[in-house]
């Protein structure tokens, strides 16, 4: 039976992980003080939050969630990244860091209801943010209407064009 800090801890667990889209595990180990509040300030700026928690109570928590099992990915020093917001901002505040930081690695962790590993992370943090997304998607619909109105407008150009030079060649009146 758990003691009763450990029980607290699992509920706080089990909180952490009820809304989010992805749990991010990282090795931090190295990391200076001045480093890690460098890499919560940029994870939170991408809507989630870091938190060391121990490996045992966060499997113990996944498998009460009926949340995928990590594996061995929650072996040593582990932190967790609590998603709430768009998973790809976060991954890629991760890797981010991580380049400019040998200390930092990334272990792998859970999306959704699937479980992946670090090298998915690093394909996840490659992909375009949703707001990217959503952009490209307006310029893909807006193109066509702007094409469209090009086409229209052009008689109506040709035809000022013509009247203009006209003008242009007829001496004033």
């Amino acid at each position: 039976m758990p003691s009763a800090q450990n029980q607290e801890t699992l509920a706080a667990i089990k909180t952490d992980l009820a809304d989010v889209s992805a749990v991010w595990v990282v090795d931090y180990r190295g990391l200076t003080v001045k480093e890690a509040e460098t890499l919560r300030r940029s994870i939170r700026e991408s809507e989630a939050i870091m938190k060391v928690y121990k490996n045992k109570l966060v499997k113990l928590a996944l498998k009460e969630m009926e949340m995928p099992e990590m594996g061995d990915v929650l072996a040593g020093p582990s932190a967790f990244v609590f998603v709430s917001g768009d998973p790809v901002a976060s991954a890629k505040a991760l890797k981010e860091f991580a380049e400019g930081n040998e200390n930092l690695v990334i272990k792998g962790g859970v999306m959704g209801n699937d479980f992946v590993d670090a090298e998915a992370v690093q394909k996840i943090a490659a992909l375009p943010s949703h707001d990217e997304l959503i952009a490209k998607l307006l310029g893909t619909l807006q193109n066509p209407l702007t094409q469209t109105v090009r086409v229209l407008n052009g008689p109506m150009e040709a035809f000022a064009r013509c009247v203009n030079a006209i003008a242009e060649q007829k001496p004033a009146a």
